[in-house]
């Protein structure tokens, strides 16, 4: 059974804890972990330039893979994690809180992106992992997947929080809302509709 979620509400929000710590780590500003990945971004390029010999153009590539491999694993996060099938109560409560939460209340602007803390740990976690893997070349490949996320943070933000624009983010804006309020068993892309076409899950 595929997840209903709620009627869009354009106003409001919604408590997740009654411990009022717990609730705040839900929340977070949007610059906040914006800032954060750029930082972490360029920290670990410049590791990347001081301590290993990883060449500019072999950095350029990697860092544009990084960036790719983020807007697949953005689409596919959102299309069968964040709206997974909910056949238990356990599976129903957890997809609420990752995303069902989100599409109850679209305009809530503190909850457009996983708390830094999460965010952080998770990052790091990949750093450790993907050294494993990669060994130096995740200081070029990295980067470019983190920017990514804050690029996704950056368009998810702006399509929730303003009207369409009259620029190139019009497309995005458009596309974003119909996953929210037409279908939202298509248009799982927000920061590139390019998965969309792939998988044919384009409007």
């Amino acid at each position: 059974m595929t997840k209903k979620v709620a009627k869009p509400s354009n106003s409001g929000t919604k408590t997740l804890s009654n411990n009022a710590f717990i609730e705040r780590l839900t929340r977070t500003h949007i610059s906040i972990p914006i800032t954060l990945f750029f930082l972490y971004s360029s920290g670990l390029l410049y590791w990347s330039g001081t301590h290993t010999n990883l060449t500019l153009s072999i950095t350029v590539v990697l860092f544009s893979v990084g960036l790719l491999a983020f807007t697949l694993v953005e689409y596919l996060m959102h299309r069968y994690l964040f709206h997974m099938n909910v056949y238990t109560e356990a599976r129903k409560k957890m997809q609420y809180i990752m995303h069902g939460v989100h599409h109850e209340f679209p305009k809530d602007k503190d909850r457009l992106a996983m708390p830094p803390l999460a965010s952080l740990t998770i990052a790091t976690v990949l750093l450790f992992l993907f050294r494993l893997i990669m060994d130096d070349y995740v200081f070029a490949f990295l980067p470019g997947f983190l920017i990514g996320y804050a690029s996704y943070l950056f368009v998810h933000f702006i399509v929730h929080a303003f009207q369409p624009p009259k620029n190139i983010f019009k497309k995005l804006w458009v596309h974003h809302g119909i996953h929210h309020y037409k279908d939202n068993e298509k248009a799982f892309g927000v920061s590139s509709p390019l998965w969309d076409y792939i998988f044919r899950t384009m409007p």
